[in-house]
């Protein structure tokens, strides 16, 4: 039974050696790209959290074999497409499973009606429907391009796209539409966002051509391509190594070895961030896996300081600035963070919910339209105070982030809904406990 809610408290240093779980992103893709495939996709590291076990029953649905061999070992078996679902597909909670699969069903001559959760069917689609339907695709669904919608698939044209905001999502939904349009796709990025699809285009015997041309990115991909199944091995999760890493860097005494976390340029702007604070963070053990730079990352306790962090920063953290301003908490001095309006669209506006939680437990926050200031405590020579019971809207990065919090502030903090956490990190509170860290 989940708990109706969890509270972390201060104690002692915490220390030892961890693995994320499997990138959350790249399991996403690993699945799908299996779908589309002809033949045997084998992976190992799947993420095993709800998210992505959602996409594994789409991938069903559109008419793969998909087969759980043991933990984290999963084989699809594709037929080079994607049949009519018979049933609707529900996403659950996963953003980037529905963008990417109604991206890549669009190709294909069928009907599929997507849904999800609460919070999913309050997100917008419309950045992903505008690109398909230029190519072709139709759709039918609620206003404001929410879900649940049904998606009209068939012969799609060639489309040169320019993102109008950062988004791998968008991206990725249109070069998978891409791989079935007469003349192919071309995605152009005014900032780089992270590049696990072109990757893993490459990884399934596809080409993809990529270009940084006058300060923008050009992404061509030729149509009339078909993948290949692969082996793909998944690295550990940079945003769920971040948790167990801040809490090494705010508790007293403490050091955190977190392995085989994914070192991707365009998915480690948090690591760039914190070493800016003062963080003591090191890697060790670097290597190349499946096209992928990966290695162990240590943390150890800190004094950090705050800074502003570049804007363009932002599509290489986005998903990571509840955790980093945790960190801003502890530290010395103001942290800007600006350029981040994507996250009042994510699960929940965590701007908002960040906010609200850190002035809960007595850290001084400045909220902004597209953006916050964390102030520091530590520049008034007080600790974190805590005590807050923090709402967290079914948010799981919410409710990680403030947990992290408590491990280190003077007084307990709780949070409610935590069930949600196992979208994307299962086995969060046992392997922090692991570490040494008191969540009940």
């Amino acid at each position: 039974m989940t708990p109706a809610g969890l509270t972390a408290k201060r104690g002692g240093p915490l220390r030892g050696r961890v693995r994320a779980p499997g990138d959350k992103s790249i399991s996403h893709r690993a699945l799908i790209f299996g779908a589309l495939a002809e033949g045997t996709t084998e992976i190992e590291g799947l993420l095993e959290g709800e998210d992505v076990l959602r996409t594994a029953a789409a991938m069903r649905a559109f008419g793969a074999e998909v087969e759980r061999l043991g933990e984290g070992r999963w084989r699809v078996v594709g037929k080079g497409g994607f049949e009519e679902p018979s049933d609707v597909i529900d996403c659950g909670n996963a953003g980037t499973g529905v963008r990417l699969i109604m991206g890549a069903a669009a190709g294909f001559p069928l009907a599929a009606t997507f849904t999800g959760d609460a919070s999913l069917r309050s997100r917008p689609m419309n950045r992903v429907m505008v690109p398909l339907k230029d190519m072709g695709a139709a759709f039918l669904g609620r206003s404001g391009g929410r879900l649940p919608l049904t998606l009209r698939g068939g012969e799609l044209s060639r489309i040169e796209y320019r993102l109008p905001e950062p988004s791998a999502q968008v991206k990725s939904a249109v070069l998978l539409a891409g791989l079935h349009a007469a003349g192919g796709a071309k995605v152009i990025e005014p900032e780089p966002t992270r590049d696990h699809t072109e990757r893993m285009l490459r990884a399934f015997g596809a080409h993809v051509d990529v270009r940084d041309k006058g300060g923008e990115r050009h992404i061509e991909l030729p149509g009339g391509q078909k993948l290949v199944g692969a082996r793909v091995r998944v690295p550990g999760d940079p945003s769920s190594a971040a948790f167990p890493l801040v809490a090494a860097l705010v508790t007293p005494g403490s050091e955190v070895t977190v392995e085989d976390v994914l070192l991707n340029e365009l998915r480690t702007g948090l690591f760039r961030t914190l070493s800016e604070m003062g963080a003591e963070l090191s890697v060790e053990n670097v290597r190349n896996s499946g096209g992928e730079q990966i290695g162990d990352v240590t943390a150890r306790h800190s004094r950090l300081h705050g800074v502003a962090v570049p804007p363009e920063r932002a599509p290489s953290m986005i998903d990571e600035y509840p955790i980093l301003a945790i960190a801003a908490a502890f530290a010395e001095g103001r942290t800007v963070m600006r350029g981040i309006g994507e996250m009042r669209v994510k699960e929940s506006d965590r701007i908002a919910l960040t906010a609200q939680g850190l002035l809960a437990c007595g850290v001084v926050v400045e909220e902004e339209a597209e953006g916050m200031t964390v102030v520091g405590t530590a520049h008034g020579n007080r600790p974190v105070v805590g005590g807050g019971r923090v709402t967290t809207r079914g948010d799981h990065r919410i409710a990680m982030s403030h947990l992290i919090l408590g491990l280190a502030a003077e007084a307990p903090v709780s949070v409610d809904e935590p069930g949600m956490i196992a979208t994307s990190f299962p086995g969060f509170v046992e392997l922090m406990r692991g570490l040494g860290a008191e969540i009940a």
